[in-house]
């Protein structure tokens, strides 16, 4: 016993002992995952510092054709207020009908229209008679004002219809307002679909919809918004969209842990196969995992100097991994994580993993926005000009001469308006949120 524990208390002795044991079987033989960090090692300071780690969770090779494509069952709940109308109106219309024929024998497809009532434009059912409901579709026209909360519940209640959970269950909200008053409510409503299993995806269309709002929507279930700033792209983002949940693999993976004593987890982004921020909860919605797109997580660590005893080794984060895969009878097995490092006297000479340095610097430009962000909405416009063109000098080292220009763009625009363009501000975030989308992937691990 007092050799074992020489041993294990031992970093290098333990890890030669773990190179002569075996292989360990995996346990779960539909999912594996692989997480990177950004240093090998802590090291004993008197002040916090940051740690990331990038979680990678994927189906197994073997797993991707072998398991049937799941049926889907999507409600598109649709804005149809007045300023919908013309060309927004026609355009969703002419998309709408083009998903409806586009389904599968064994999808379902409901569609609600709402502004400050909701309608049941096409119920939820298995067998439609698409030529009536083609009809339906075309009589839809835009009037009133935009309240949320009336077409996210009658959606919701159509999805229920068919719920199943053989299926992938999920909700497109599409609008181009604001709601006025109703947010808890349709955050309430969230929580409840997500206690179901039912995704919701926030489309934005235009400059004047609450971006905030809908990302919020959106995470409690882990999905995410989109900004379609012209409505040309409509068709494009719903098709693309639809493929997407087609090609699900798992809907859903939680992450769930025990908190460690003077460690947080301070940020969690997911960069694929949507990006955008994760709400911070226990347990953590992560998202869904595609057959073509890995989910990849992106987690910040602050590590206060309390966190360190006499160990040599520190837990980090102590959880579990659990994946619904639709398509699956069996419940997959849980996936075990336990995150550690090594403290050590001196930081490590040894670079970052390649994929893991790509993530982080894509990341750094969405902070640096959304610090731009915070600084206009407290008033400290020179602060938010800064911070913009910081921006736009990282985007130029990166290549992206473009994003660099409306960066700068949008600094002079505060610099003499003391606020953004009209669309400035969607434009900055989801383009450089955009940026993070598949970083890392083709990179080979190191």
């Amino acid at each position: 016993m007092q050799q074992a524990y020489e041993t294990l208390a031992n970093p290098t002795r333990r890890k030669q002992y773990d190179a002569t044991l075996p292989p360990q079987e995996e346990a779960n033989k539909l999912v594996r995952h692989e997480i990177y960090f950004s240093r090998p090692n802590l090291v004993r300071m008197s002040e916090d510092q940051l740690l990331y780690a990038l979680l990678e969770i994927a189906p197994r090779e073997e797993k991707q054709e072998s398991l049937p494509t799941p049926p889907l069952n999507i409600c598109l709940v649709l804005d149809r207020s007045t300023s919908m109308q013309g060309e927004k109106m026609d355009i969703l219309k002419a998309t709408s009908i083009q998903l409806l024929r586009s389904l599968r024998p064994q999808d379902v497809l409901s569609i609600v229209s709402f502004s400050d009532r909701a309608e049941v434009v096409v119920p939820a059912s298995i067998s439609l008679d698409k030529k009536k409901q083609e009809g339906r579709i075309q009589m839809m026209h835009a009037s009133g004002a935009t309240e949320i909360y009336h077409g996210l519940e009658a959606g919701l209640n159509e999805l229920r219809r068919t719920h199943d959970p053989s299926r992938v269950n999920h909700l497109i909200l599409l609008t181009d307002g604001n709601t006025y008053g109703d947010e808890q409510a349709c955050l309430e409503l969230a929580e409840q679909a997500a206690a179901q299993n039912i995704g919701i995806t926030g489309m934005g269309l235009g400059h004047e919809w609450n971006d905030i709002f809908l990302d919020a929507l959106a995470s409690k279930t882990g999905g995410s918004s989109a900004y379609i700033s012209n409505p040309k792209d409509i068709e494009k983002l719903l098709v693309d969209k639809f493929k997407a949940l087609a090609s699900t693999f798992a809907d859903e993976v939680l992450l769930e842990y025990k908190p460690v004593e003077n460690i947080r987890v301070n940020y969690a982004f997911r960069l694929q196969p949507e990006g955008g921020a994760i709400e911070i909860e226990n347990p953590m919605r992560l998202g869904p995992i595609l057959r073509d797109a890995p989910l990849h997580v992106l987690l910040e660590f602050v590590i206060s100097p309390t966190a360190f005893n006499e160990n040599d080794i520190i837990t980090v984060l102590n959880g579990t991994l659990k994946t619904s895969i639709t398509s699956n009878p069996m419940p997959a097995p849980p996936i075990r994580l336990h995150l550690t490092r090594d403290l050590h006297p001196q930081p490590s000479s040894d670079p970052p993993p390649t994929r893991i340095l790509k993530a982080l610097s894509k990341l750094t430009l969405y902070r640096m926005q959304e610090r731009a962000q915070a600084a206009v909405d407290a008033g400290q416009i020179d602060s938010a000009v800064r911070h913009l063109q910081n921006l736009a000098t990282h985007l130029l080292s990166q290549g992206e001469h473009g994003l660099a220009k409306t960066a700068l763009f949008e600094a002079d625009t505060l610099e003499r308006m003391h606020s953004w363009s009209a669309s400035g501000s969607k434009d900055i975030k989801y383009q450089t949120r955009a940026l993070l989308l598949g970083s890392g992937k083709k990179e080979k691990a190191k």
